[in-house]
């Protein structure tokens, strides 16, 4: 017997994060009944603080911007190591050559998420904290069951649509066996935050600061007063060696790059609080299909390196109303918008991809340390750097550019590399043969 539902709504949204709110806000100011459930209570601790410069158009089509430079620091542009007096080279965001803002900002998570949901609130969504959903059945087109639990009681909401930004703990793509690893490329996180750390001078003041190390790569993120950010992204084999204490195991990770440990050598650890996440990388099979659809960590989570999450997740939002409200009112346009939604969504994440995989391949190190702007490649990889990988056909070919001298340099670096291990093969040889007389390979 088919058991009548307790609520009706015509979207259910999955999850109050970032993506969650903007995808709330939006169709209800649309005029659509929606219902945004989540699982935990406002504010609740989130990495991923930095923010990008095609943030900030999504923030204005929100009406957020001015909450957003409230509560955020100042964020010109993103640092990295390099060979010079200063130690590293600024990429600043006003020298993109694409349709970026000049600047973004930093963000204490549980403030801006909190912020978020809220005005997803006061935009007219009936934006629940506490609801936990546990279980979605589809029963047609049109007609998606969802168990929610909240404070001991469990109701049945039906939803003509459910949008699911549940985040990583990905809700419909673990329980419908979508959710993919990324083989190439598994990384975890240990992280706190520091008070008296360094911060870069002047103009500087606010970068993200990203350093290499033999594991994987750090940063440090400037947050409201006074506030670093700082942690490690490292294989999961690194972390698996770890026989100390939390907190002893991130000093000595941090120990590792000289540069960053001169900046926060002094600093002291708020509330002695270290946290360790991990499986990152992974994506769903699938982004949507009749009736559903997965935005942000809920489709796929990237390694944060370019601090690319929120704005992924917010602009996936944006496009995924326009698929839910065309779905809704002409339901024979619903597949081909969710393969074109889902084809955008997956180039912007190879586009960032490239650079992730081979971050710290020393000929990608080598490129960042010593920038050079041909063909205004530089200011290419900074227009990445802001996000702007979708609509600017100027960045766009520029990039594909940057990846043939990648791989120019690659090839080279590879027979140089080859040269001298054939050099000190035949040195083993000559030596092993009673020889003392160094050999010519060639």
């Amino acid at each position: 017997m088919d058991v009548a539902a307790d609520e009706h709504c015509d979207v259910a949204v999955i999850g109050g994060g970032p993506a969650g709110s903007t995808a709330a806000t939006l169709l209800a100011r649309r005029g659509h009944k929606v219902v945004a459930l989540e699982k935990a209570h406002h504010p609740r601790f989130h990495i991923g603080e930095s923010l990008l410069p095609m943030n900030l158009p999504v923030f204005e089509r929100l009406g957020v911007l001015e909450k957003v430079r409230a509560l955020g620091v100042f964020k010109p542009g993103a640092d990295f190591e390099a060979d010079n007096e200063r130690g590293y080279n600024t990429y600043r965001f006003e020298r993109a050559i694409g349709n970026s803002p000049p600047h973004a900002y930093q963000v204490w998570r549980q403030d801006f998420d909190q912020m978020l949901f809220e005005h997803a609130r006061a935009s007219g969504a009936d934006a629940r904290e506490g609801h936990e959903v546990v279980r979605v059945e589809q029963r047609g087109p049109r007609d998606s069951r969802l168990e929610v639990r909240s404070d001991g009681r469990a109701y049945q909401l039906q939803a003509r649509y459910v949008v699911d930004a549940s985040g990583r703990d990905a809700l419909l793509a673990s329980k419908w066996k979508l959710r993919r690893k990324n083989r190439r490329h598994q990384s975890a996180a240990i992280f706190g935050h520091f008070r008296g750390a360094v911060a870069r001078s002047s103009e500087d003041a606010g970068n993200i600061s990203i350093y290499s190390f033999e594991h994987g790569w750090m940063w440090m993120i400037p947050l409201p007063a006074g506030v670093m950010s700082v942690g490690a992204v490292c294989r999961p084999d690194y972390l698996k060696q770890r026989s100390s204490s939390p907190l002893e195991f991130l000093r000595s990770t941090l120990r590792r790059n000289p540069a960053l440990w001169r900046r926060l050598e002094s600093a002291e650890l708020i509330g002695n609080e270290v946290r360790v996440t991990g499986n990152y990388s992974y994506d769903a099979a699938h982004m949507g299909g009749t009736g559903w659809v997965l935005i942000g960590d809920a489709f796929a989570f990237l390694d944060p390196v370019f601090s690319s999450g929120v704005y992924l997740a917010m602009s996936g939002a944006e496009r995924a109303v326009e698929v839910v409200e065309t779905a809704l009112r002409e339901p024979q346009r619903e597949r081909a918008l969710l393969r074109r939604l889902e084809r955008r969504q997956r180039a912007g994440m190879r586009r960032f991809s490239f650079f992730i995989y081979r971050f710290n391949n020393p000929v990608m190190q080598e490129l960042f340390r010593h920038p050079r702007n041909s063909w205004q490649l530089e200011q290419a990889v900074i227009s990445m750097l802001a996000g702007d990988l979708f609509d600017s056909p100027r960045v766009l070919w520029r990039l594909a550019l940057f990846r043939a001298v990648y791989a120019l340099s690659a090839l080279r670096n590879f027979r140089r590399w080859s040269g001298e291990q054939k050099y000190r093969l035949a040195q083993a040889r000559a030596q092993f043969a009673g020889g003392n007389t160094p050999v010519d390979p060639a």
